[in-house]
């Protein structure tokens, strides 16, 4: 928004304006979709969208403010996530722009593309799977 030439209410007006729009997309897409706030000692510092179905958790959205990123909160939350992927043996999935850092982030915590469309990647983590012999 630093790139407008707009007052600080228009930029404001133009943020709720995009926000409720997406949200109300979410909403109608996803039916039981959560939309969580991510707190830090009591700050709103970020949000998390989430829609769980059988054996399949989807990370529609998950954003930390700037000065909160690169500090293991978006980890903590994806291993907390993983932990209940675990236990009821759901995969998760996640749609991630190619450009964008947190890409690293996924890998590194096991996501693979499973998928492409336009200029997002499809990403999915499964936990793992025992064979018995």
């Amino acid at each position: 928004m630093a790139l407008v030439d707009w007052t600080q209410s228009q930029k404001d007006a133009f943020l709720h304006m995009q926000f409720t729009a997406q949200h109300q997309s979410y909403v109608a897409n996803y039916p039981g979709a959560q939309f969580l706030v991510i707190f830090l000692d009591d700050q709103p510092i970020g949000r998390l969208y989430i829609h769980k179905k059988m054996n399949e958790i989807l990370i529609m959205d998950i954003a930390l403010l700037p000065k909160y990123r690169n500090a293991g909160i978006g980890s903590s939350i994806i291993l907390d996530l993983q932990g209940e992927a675990r236990v009821s043996g759901s995969l998760i999935r996640l749609h991630v722009e190619s450009f964008n850092p947190a890409i690293n982030l996924y890998r590194t915590l096991g996501f693979i593309k499973t998928g492409e469309i336009s200029f997002y990647h499809e990403m999915t983590w499964q936990p793992e799977v025992m064979h018995h012999v």
